[in-house]
């Protein structure tokens, strides 16, 4: 719980009434690794703060190698279907953990409520958004601006961990390219 509200510290400060209130919505689950914990279809229902492990997001295919990885959140991040989330309507991709994974879930509903009594709710709310939103633009930017090694050489320097903890495979889909393409500049650099 107290890397949530180191979290929240950082962006705003919150009263102890309304962190008892938020804290007290917040439901634990470790889910062990390969679980997809939202399909594709479902309505997303919670919002969750990842306290330790890595978690996938993509649209799955019959072949697996066809999979379009997408996303990936980390260690004191985020994670939604938020899309499906705000709208209450079905989620068009699946998340997926890919190491055994501590997440702190909150219900739409739950967090509704948080809105409508806590000071600080909503600019919790919104500021969270906002930056969900900054990391979706910049992997948009990205992927138009940048070559597929420029995009490698970029996620490589800024999360050299993810080579560790994620498949090739996830890497080149997130990236752009196929499996191959990344092989040919993983031995050119």
């Amino acid at each position: 719980m107290e890397q949530i509200k180191t979290y929240i510290d950082q962006i705003a400060n919150i009263s102890s009434k309304d962190w008892d209130f938020f804290k007290s919505k917040l439901q634990r689950r470790i889910l062990p690794k390969k679980t997809v914990f939202l399909k594709i279809d479902a309505i997303e229902n919670h919002i969750s703060f990842i306290e330790y492990g890595v978690v996938r997001l993509f649209i799955p295919k019959e072949n697996p190698e066809k999979e379009i990885t997408f996303g990936f959140s980390f260690k004191n991040q985020f994670v939604s279907a938020y899309d499906s989330f705000l709208t209450q309507k079905p989620s068009l991709y699946q998340l997926q953990t890919l190491t055994e994974t501590s997440i702190l879930s909150i219900s739409y509903q739950d967090l509704q409520e948080v809105y409508k009594t806590t000071q600080i709710g909503n600019l919790i709310g919104r500021l969270t958004a906002e930056r969900l939103f900054l990391i979706k633009s910049t992997r948009e930017q990205n992927l138009l601006n940048l070559t597929a090694e420029e995009r490698y050489l970029k996620l490589f320097k800024e999360r050299p961990e993810l080579l560790k903890v994620i498949p090739l495979k996830y890497i080149s889909s997130y990236i752009g390219i196929t499996a191959q393409a990344l092989s040919r500049i993983r031995k050119r650099l």
